[in-house]
């Protein structure tokens, strides 16, 4: 058995969680610049110092690749020398890096009552948002529809309905996977229907094919991985359960006059913003041309300042905005984030589940990539973060390090 932590550990390590709960909680409230998030990130770096946190060797590729992605985003600032917006661009990329390998090193040890932490102020602060983009759009109260839910579609506490989709799937999947491989609680299931209701309220096509794939994934691995054969049983049976139930919900939200008139038009593949002179399509190409026209990068807002809109590519922004170097180490970064995560997430560990949440949401939200910048999105940061920490956490175990479990309700059992 490990030893117990002294008082002065016990202390500090209780206001790292606390700092950490607060922060996560905070990350839903995305309609200003800077976010109160961001904020309390500086608080939560002082935390970890304080509660002696250390960089794990396991992430020092990460490190490596979010480092040249950014001074090459850096050095494509000589293209845009002067202009305030680009600098403040730059240094989103360096502090969201910063943050990335914050939190890889926070989760790589102490594991357990650290996932747990954000586990809990997830769900929490994703189903108060959903709540609120459901206000929203029916308009439940004065004001709610302004606040929360413009151009009729729900947004929450995010600028951009676009945003706001994604940032509920990490959420919605661990609550899932908890119904589908441990039990269905009926706060589980209220939780679910809120964040799937606001989700289709979002009206993001990319949110919706990212939860589809991120589902995909995510059964996929959690049959994969469980432990008997009648587990394997239960995750299918649950899952034709949760198709039927799903498809039930979407018809019952499809009777309201109102969401069956903005799903069908939302739910064409093909809009009108896509295709013609201007179009996204359009913009692709021409971003093609361009990134091989300038291999340092056009740096930040510039190719939508020649063309008039941004090409909403993910993998074309790197290239833009970071040059071929930036671009290339952003790919690579992708690249070694899948193969960690494949290495470690059939590992048999308590936080096993987190990560098969985390590489899921993430598979995810790199096939939406292809029709979204996505490259200043903080949940997308906060997911590397968790699968490179939880992968270095998974190897310490192999090493036969002692695992530290959250005490109480917060048992792994129940995580």
């Amino acid at each position: 058995m490990p030893a117990a932590p002294a008082p002065a550990a016990a202390l500090r390590e209780r206001l790292l969680l606390v700092v950490l709960y607060i922060t996560v909680l905070a990350s839903s409230v995305a309609f200003i610049e800077p976010s109160p998030h961001d904020g309390l990130m500086g608080l939560l770096a002082l935390a970890c110092l304080i509660a002696g946190v250390r960089f794990e060797r396991h992430i020092a590729l990460l490190f490596l690749l979010l480092l040249i992605w950014n001074v090459a985003g850096l050095m494509s600032l000589l293209n845009v020398a002067g202009q305030e917006q680009t600098v403040q661009y730059a240094g989103t990329s360096i502090y969201l890096a910063v943050a990335t390998v914050l939190f890889a090193s926070l989760f790589a040890h102490n594991t357990m009552p650290r996932i747990v932490t954000v586990r809990s102020a997830y769900v929490l602060t994703a189903t108060a948002v959903s709540l609120a983009g459901i206000a929203g759009y029916f308009s439940l109260f004065p004001g709610a529809h302004d606040l929360f839910a413009t151009n009729d579609r729900a947004l929450g506490g995010f600028k951009d309905p676009n945003v706001f989709g994604p940032f509920l799937i990490w959420p919605a999947l661990v609550v899932l996977d908890r119904i589908l491989v441990r039990r269905a609680r009926i706060a589980d299931v209220l939780i679910a229907g809120v964040l799937l209701l606001a989700l289709l309220l979002s009206f993001s096509r990319g949110a919706w094919f990212h939860f589809a794939v991120s589902c995909f994934v995510m059964i996929t691995l959690a049959f994969v991985t469980a432990e008997t054969p009648s587990a394997r049983l239960r995750i299918f049976a649950m899952s034709v359960i949760g198709i039927a139930v799903l498809a039930a919900f979407i018809a019952i939200a499809l009777s309201f006059d109102l969401i069956a008139a903005m799903f069908r038009e939302r739910a064409q593949l093909v809009q009108s913003y896509d295709v013609g002179s201007g179009g996204r399509f359009g913009l692709q190409e021409l971003a093609i041309t361009d990134l091989l026209n300038f291999p340092n990068g056009m740096g930040p807002f510039e190719f939508s300042r020649v063309h008039g809109l941004q090409q909403h590519n993910v993998y074309l922004q790197a290239f833009l905005v970071y040059g071929w170097a930036g671009g290339m180490a952003y790919l690579t970064l992708l690249a070694a984030t899948f193969w960690t995560a494949l290495r470690t997430v059939f590992v048999r560990t308590p936080w096993q589940p987190y990560l098969v949440c985390a590489f899921a949401a993430f598979v995810g939200e790199v096939v939406e990539g292809f029709v979204i910048d996505t490259d200043h999105w903080r949940h997308f940061f906060l997911l590397l973060g968790m699968i490179w920490g939880l992968a270095a956490a998974t190897f310490n175990h192999g090493r036969g390090r002692p695992i530290a479990l959250p005490a109480g309700r917060f048992s792994h059992v129940d995580a």
